[in-house]
């Protein structure tokens, strides 16, 4: 029997979160679903464990997957998963020990992108330093009844194209916390809140700025010490890729055609 840890990619859309609920497309039955239809077995016979919950509409580009296998070729399982999956991409995978819990990463890294229209970068990079290092994030996190004190490794802001870009390091991140910290970041880059509001709610104060939209959110990586994922076999993603880059060109000329109206009140 192997253990097997595969790093997968997913869009949010369409999903109900990453965790498994009764009557409930998650990225976890999704996961199950390929790999019973590979392997021709039963869901009550995979045992699966992930590394990270995303909640729903979040993507990931490398969240980590780990089960147990009879299958003795891996590469080719992994491949077989890419050719039968519809949602997941298997992007990479690893031999683990049995004892290995993919939950206790040495490192999380996310994205959130949101428009840079209307932000004062400056005023965007200063409140994200506020959230660097240990603080109490119960005003930036759903409560679930775990500690609240959590350390944030580093927030860095980078501008891409329309877009600003903030990137968030951790060992791990409480439930919503990104999401409401990136709400805090551009209530204060646009102006409608002071840094000042932002360390009196890390003090404690009850404050409130939300919670930025899931779909802008992005697993971007889980790493491990002394663990490396051989990359899967390209062509299975590469032709699911292909078909959904094309889907989103179509998309791209539509909305691009509107912006030129946008640009020319004559309409021919």
């Amino acid at each position: 029997m192997k253990r097997v840890a595969v790093k997968i990619a997913y869009l949010g859309a369409g999903f109900n979160g990453s965790q498994r609920q009764p009557c409930l497309h998650t990225v976890e039955s999704e996961i199950i679903g390929d790999i019973c239809e590979v392997l021709r077995i039963r869901p009550d016979s995979v045992e699966l464990c992930m590394a990270g919950r995303t909640d729903k509409g979040v993507n990931a580009l490398g969240n980590v997957a780990v089960f147990n296998t009879g299958f003795e070729d891996v590469p080719t399982l992994v491949k077989a998963l890419n050719s039968k999956s519809r949602r997941i991409f298997y992007r990479g995978y690893a031999l683990v020990g049995a004892d290995f819990n993919p939950r206790f990463a040495e490192l999380r890294i996310y994205e959130y992108v949101f428009p840079r229209k209307g932000m004062d970068p400056g005023l965007v990079r200063a409140c994200c330093e506020l959230f660097v290092g240990e603080h109490d994030f119960k005003r930036f996190c759903r409560p679930d009844g775990k500690p609240t004190v959590a350390t944030v490794d580093s927030v860095s802001v980078e501008e891409r194209g329309r877009n600003l870009v903030l990137t968030f390091k951790a060992r791990y991140f409480l439930w919503n916390m990104i999401r409401r910290i990136a709400a805090a970041v551009m209530t204060v880059g646009s102006g409608s809140a002071t840094l000042d509001d932002v360390r009196d709610a890390l003090e404690g104060r009850e404050i409130n700025f939300g919670l930025a939209r899931a779909d802008a959110l992005t697993l971007v990586d889980t790493l491990y010490p002394d663990l490396e994922f051989a990359p899967a076999e390209r062509k299975p993603c590469a032709q699911r890729v292909g078909g959904e880059r094309f889907n989103l060109d179509l998309r791209d000329r539509f909305y691009t055609s509107l912006e030129d109206d946008d640009r020319d009140d004559r309409i021919g």
